[in-house]
């Protein structure tokens, strides 16, 4: 009987890959991905260590092309989508394609900063914020983290938009009472904190993030859990709001403004309870009963606070750490991270960016991606897409998969480049790996790749086989250089504008 030779990854001992054969056998190699295979039934594997099983060759599917299989349904039970540049990659449309077979979609980090835009099956157009994108997806349930900052006033007004337009929110939003509540005078002092910086200034939402996350790490913050104690929540209210008077001239607290604030979060409390929750267990609870969890990652690795190019940062993890810290989710129970990266580069505010594109021909990609921001409306800089920090970005999170969104931005292109090394400008040498020095970032030049492009619409393009050759070559040059495979390509805003590969 002929047989072949498993390596079963044991987190998820279900998924197998085919990824060599020879002679009358074949390997398949543990894999959450989408080109995975069902164990057969029958078959078992301890958890306790990696093993490598024999099992009859018949027993097998084979699968002979990529693709084939059904990605989403074969992803890990727990799974994250996080993005890999500056944000605004386009996370949010596969958050919303992959929470159909998701019970539970989960933000673990950031606020009302991350804009996430989305489409529903009609077409209409929907802006998150704080809400998860699976809220369009009526069996899903919607988790907002320990990890994430909450401005109540704007996450209701997300949930009156989103009931408005048809969608239920009612028993489908979870907040985690460990969440810490981010005031409109954090937002003032956002804007105060800026101005301060004059030229050097880091470019925020002045959505509050920032200084609400300094109240979290000062430790007189405060929680969604402190909203069921409304007598010493004005105590802890007045303490906050004087510490930020005595750091800020231009913040002029009063008793009034603090009765008002009180008043508002007593009406808010009351209409916040039936939210609230312990996510904590809600979550733990979920992966026993073998619940499946996506958790969606807002900004991304390069605004990363201990990662990205500090201090031109967000002031959370949005790389793959923050997920265990921002949900109570242990590293263990961590399946696939899809990694998600436009086919070029954006930016907001200030901040090194390496491949950035200046004049008219950074316009062109600025008005052909309609490069302006989901949360801000500033329009984004616009450049070349960045291997090393790509590369950068999949070291940290250790991706499964990418998914490569906005390839028909570049239809009309003659030529595309990659920045795939950086050296320095002074002597030649190379730089190894993305500098945290930005002062040698500064004096860092970029060497690039330049392919010819495809030069035609492929925008209603739905199988990978389709797409022109010198879309083929992009994407597997890509593919090459970072050692990760690109799963799912983006060619449209639409929720069905995403090729499966």
């Amino acid at each position: 009987m002929t047989a072949a030779s498993l390596t079963l990854d044991l987190a998820d001992p279900v998924s197998l890959r085919r990824v060599s054969s020879h002679g009358g056998s074949r390997r398949w190699v543990g894999h959450h991905g989408p080109s995975s295979l069902r164990l057969p039934k029958g078959l078992r594997c301890s958890r306790r260590a990696p093993a490598r099983v024999l099992v009859p060759a018949a027993a097998l599917t084979a699968v002979e092309e990529v693709g084939a299989v059904d990605r989403i349904a074969s992803l890990s039970q727990v799974a994250a989508v996080l993005g890999t540049q500056w944000g605004d990659e386009g996370k949010g449309k596969l958050v919303d394609i992959l929470a159909r077979n998701f019970d539970v979609v989960a933000r673990c980090q950031g606020g009302a900063n991350a804009g996430h835009t989305i489409y529903n099956a009609e077409g209409k157009k929907f802006a998150l914020h704080l809400v998860p994108s699976g809220i369009l997806n009526e069996e899903t349930l919607c988790i907002i983290g320990n990890g994430a900052v909450v401005h109540l006033p704007g996450l209701f007004q997300e949930i009156d938009g989103l009931e408005s337009n048809g969608v239920s929110c009612e028993g489908r939003i979870l907040v985690s009472d460990r969440a810490h509540l981010l005031f409109d005078f954090h937002q003032v002092v956002d804007g105060l904190r800026e101005a301060e910086l004059g030229n050097s200034l880091i470019g925020t939402t002045k959505r509050g993030i920032g200084p609400c996350y300094s109240s979290k790490v000062i430790r007189n913050g405060i929680r969604v859990c402190d909203l069921r104690h409304m007598d010493t929540f004005v105590q802890k209210l007045d303490t906050l709001m004087r510490d930020a008077a005595s750091r800020f001239e231009g913040f002029k607290y009063n008793v009034d403004m603090l009765d008002k604030e009180v008043d508002s979060y007593k009406k808010f409390a009351e209409r916040l309870d039936p939210f609230i929750s312990d996510t904590v267990h809600v979550i733990n609870e979920s992966i026993l009963q073998k619940k499946s969890i996506l958790v969606e990652g807002g900004q991304a690795t390069m605004l990363d606070i201990d990662f990205g190019t500090y201090p031109f940062v967000t002031s959370s993890s949005p790389s793959a750490g923050g997920i265990c810290t921002g949900l109570g989710i242990a590293p263990r129970c961590l399946g696939d991270i899809i990694g998600v990266v436009k086919a070029y580069t954006t930016r907001v505010g200030s901040g090194p960016f390496p491949t950035e594109i200046l004049g008219k021909s950074g316009d062109v990609l600025r008005v052909a991606g309609m490069e302006f921001g989901t949360t801000t409306g500033r329009p984004r800089r616009c450049g070349w897409l960045d291997i090393v920090a790509l590369k950068y970005c999949c070291q940290i999170n250790g991706f499964s998969s990418l998914n490569l969104t906005k390839l028909d931005v570049l239809s009309e292109l003659s030529e595309i480049k990659l920045g795939i090394s950086y050296r320095r400008k002074n002597d030649g040498e190379k730089v190894e790996s993305f500098p945290a020095d930005l002062h040698l970032m500064e004096q860092t030049q970029v060497d690039y790749e330049v392919l010819p492009g495809w030069q035609c619409d492929i925008s209603s393009i739905r199988n990978y086989k389709d797409l022109p050759s010198m879309a083929h070559r992009y994407v597997e040059r890509i593919e090459e250089l970072v050692g990760v495979p690109i799963h799912y390509i983006g060619v449209g805003p639409g929720r069905d504008a995403i090729i499966f590969k």
